[in-house]
Parts: structure tokens; C-alpha cells; sequence
């Protein structure tokens, strides 16, 4: 591809690729550089309780030694790392300064390839990788199913591919659409302050948002109280997390200028109309994760 800038780092040769894009919102991308860039400290327990979260639902049938593997919106690299020793190659992919932070992290290591480009211009071939994976990215880009599209395009038949995108709570009671409402007009106005503004404000968030129902749930495990009955109340996912994560969630949220979400039927009908079949959602938290197999 033209406009190719390699840059050489101590741990390795990022390729840089400035295309022009048209499914991508630049003060989206420009607000996760910054988030990663603040945010890079993750401990290996943090990322392991993170990880455990999404592959869960992944078999060593989909994933494994002998697997070419992409992470389309890698941020941070953390997820690489999770995954260290499950693949034979992985590319991590990132339209932002976000893929200098997941240099660092990553440290030297073969194995691993980093690339900033956008999914509209993932700069390898069609049907090149075994696994594919996206984890809270495609809800923030403009044309969510295109990036999907775009993305699964890469993968081999008969390799697989995981998602994650922000579900419009349509598997819970109306008080979690009613809290969604109120935090979504908080991000609204969050989201337009410059930078240090903005992760001082989600540092508040994070405390007087956040942790008052992290610790009721924390309190209420201490106590015996099973999950089943935890899990009806908001942010129960974060009473395992540290305060780390929770202030990362916090700028992740209500940081970001473009969010969308959806409902499990149309995660459904958008990976369906990529070519995945056998669609496997997770019935735990994060909602809605789910893997198909490319045809």
C-alpha cells in the first residue's frame, strides 16, 4: 500500500499507514491515543481477570500454537499479552498513538506485529488469518457493521471471530436503562473537555459513580450474598476489578465522543451478514460477546 511509514522502535518496526479513511471519527481515535497513553500500568492480574472475561466462550479449536491471529483496535496491547503463548503469529492493529503504548508493553518479541491503520485499510490479505478478534471497539466507530465487514473479510474459512460490542442493556430491568440514560448525558458533556480536564472529571467518576456500587457488591459477596442476586446491580462486573481498571473504565466511558449500542439480535444479524455461522454468544458478563466461524 501507498503512504507507508515504518517506524523503528527498540522493540521493533511499527508499520504506520496514512490512508485516507472514511468509516473512522478522528476525535474518537485522538481520545483513545490519549486514554492508552494514560492508562498503560495494567497489572498481570488485571489483565488476566479482563481476559478470563472475553475467551471464555474461545475453544483451543478456535485458537491455538498454530493460529495467525489479529487484534483490530489492540489499544493498549493487553490483550496480546493475555494471549501470549496461544498463537503463532498475532498482528495487533490500531489507528492511534494508542499502538506506541502496546510497543512498550509488549516488550521484544517476535511473534508479534504491530500496525496503525484503520479497518478500512487492514493492510494484509483477504482470508489470512485463522483468528480474528475485537473487543469494545467497532461501537465506536461511525459505520459499525462496514468495520465488521472489513475485519472478517481477513479471516480464512473455517477460522473464527470474536466480538464485543456495548449492549443496549435489552437483558435487563428498566433501572439499568434509566442509570444508562443519566451517565450518557454526563458523557455528552464530558467528552468535549480537553484532555487532563477530562481524566480528572472521570477520576471523580470513577469514585462517586463507580465505586459506590463496587463496594455495595464487594460488601454484599462478604456477607455471602450470591451472585445471582449481586448481578442486579449496576457495575456488579467491577467488584472483582481494581480501582486501576475502574478509573480507566471511567475516562473509556464517559471519555469517548461516540458510542453506540445494541441489542443481541443485531450483534446476531451483523456478524450473520459477514459470512460467521455457528454464533456463540457468552451468557456472562461482558454483554454482548459472542464468536462466530467464518463459512
Amino acid at each position: 500500500m501507498n503512504n507507508t511509514t515504518e517506524i523503528k522502535r527498540s522493540n521493533r518496526v511499527i508499520r504506520c499507514f496514512d490512508v485516507p479513511a472514511e468509516n473512522i471519527d478522528p476525535k474518537t481515535v485522538s481520545s483513545f491515543g490519549e486514554e492508552w497513553n494514560a492508562f498503560h500500568g495494567f497489572s498481570e492480574s488485571d489483565i488476566i481477570i479482563s481476559g478470563d472475561k472475553y475467551f471464555d466462550i474461545v475453544t483451543d479449536e478456535m485458537l491455538n500454537k498454530e493460529s495467525l491471529v489479529i487484534d483490530i483496535g489492540c489499544g493498549s496491547g493487553r490483550f496480546i499479552k493475555y494471549l501470549k503463548g496461544r498463537y503463532k503469529k498475532i498482528v495487533g492493529l490500531d489507528p492511534s498513538s494508542a499502538i506506541f503504548v502496546a510497543d512498550n508493553l509488549l516488550g521484544e518479541d517476535g511473534s508479534i506485529e504491530l500496525v496503525q491503520a484503520s479497518t478500512d485499510n487492514i493492510p494484509y490479505p483477504d482470508s489470512y488469518f485463522d483468528f480474528g478478534y475485537s473487543l469494545g471497539v467497532f461501537h465506536h466507530i461511525p459505520d459499525t457493521q462496514k468495520a465488521l465487514s472489513d475485519s472478517v473479510k481477513k479471516i480464512k474459512p473455517g477460522g473464527y471471530f470474536l466480538l464485543y460490542l456495548y449492549y443496549s442493556l435489552d437483558n435487563r430491568p428498566f433501572y439499568f436503562r434509566f442509570f444508562y440514560w443519566l451517565s450518557n448525558l454526563v458523557r455528552l458533556g464530558v467528552s468535549k473537555l480537553p484532555s487532563k480536564p477530562k481524566r480528572r472529571v472521570c477520576n471523580v467518576l470513577a469514585v462517586s459513580f463507580y465505586m459506590p456500587f463496587v463496594l455495595l457488591c464487594r460488601f454484599l459477596r462478604w456477607l455471602g450474598v450470591s451472585e445471582k442476586i449481586r448481578k442486579h446491580i449496576p457495575l456488579q462486573a467491577y467488584e472483582s476489578q481494581s480501582f486501576y481498571v475502574i478509573r480507566n473504565d471511567s475516562l473509556d466511558r464517559f471519555g469517548t465522543p461516540l458510542e453506540q449500542r445494541f441489542t443481541k439480535k443485531q450483534v446476531l444479524e451483523m456478524m450473520a451478514r459477514t459470512g460467521l455461522t455457528d454464533i456463540v454468544f457468552s451468557d456472562k458478563l461482558p454483554f454482548w460477546h459472542a464468536v462466530g466461524k467464518k463459512i
